[in-house]
């Protein structure tokens, strides 16, 4: 083959790739959008994890509420998938080293690992959203929470960035405040069961507090 049916060859993979992806993620939107089929609507909820993008967000959400447990379930996964995802290949593995790191309990390299992501890419969510994880972990509450700000100007679907807010809220003496970010989190997503359980104990304790001052 010459040169320049070479290079045509690869031009053509690289148009068709895209459009496979394409086709794939419409089957999985599809799929999760048949009401008569829940084996359908799981098989779409997990496909999306693979095709997804940030778009696919408000469809995922809805499948929150799902009536069946496993699509509800794959739909969470899903959104997490999702939102790990760069779209940088090079970031995404910078990204791995990271959770690596968070793994390991390797705190301060990770947050050196997630601050050159948010330095290079700071329009992806998620490197935010790890290092807030990483300086709640370490007991810096106020970088904390302004990397969480950061998360939620970005991905206003993040329940985990608002379930961050609540468990930081709490650590400061500010229930109420907790409470109101926990209740968001379960707006999107109505699954977390233990922000579910927080939500109740904030509730009965806001309830006596109130009392106690009649």
């Amino acid at each position: 083959m010459t040169l320049a049916g070479v290079l045509g060859l690869v031009a053509a993979l690289l148009l068709v790739a895209p459009a496979a992806a394409g086709a794939d993620r419409a089957r999985d939107l599809a799929d999760l959008g048949d009401r008569t089929s829940a084996e359908a609507r799981q098989r779409g909820a997990r496909g999306l994890g693979r095709t997804g993008t940030m778009d696919d967000l408000p469809s995922l959400v809805r499948a929150l509420r799902d009536t069946d447990a496993e699509v509800r379930a794959s739909s969470e996964a899903s959104m997490w998938e999702i939102w790990s995802r760069s779209g940088d290949a090079e970031i995404d593995r910078l990204f791995a080293r990271g959770v690596e790191q968070m793994t390991a309990h390797e705190a301060e390299a990770a947050v050196q690992t997630f601050s050159r992501i948010i330095q290079r890419r700071p329009d992806f969510a998620e490197g935010w959203n790890k290092r807030a994880t990483l300086y709640y972990l370490l007991g810096d509450y106020e970088r904390s929470l302004a990397d969480c700000d950061e998360v939620m100007r970005r991905n206003p679907y993040h329940f985990g960035a608002l379930s961050g807010y609540g468990m930081i809220f709490m650590r400061l003496g500010q229930p109420e405040t907790a409470l109101g970010y926990f209740e968001r989190a379960l707006t999107i997503n109505p699954n977390l069961s233990q922000v579910e359980e927080a939500v109740r104990l904030l509730r009965e304790i806001l309830i006596q507090k109130r009392k106690d001052t009649i």
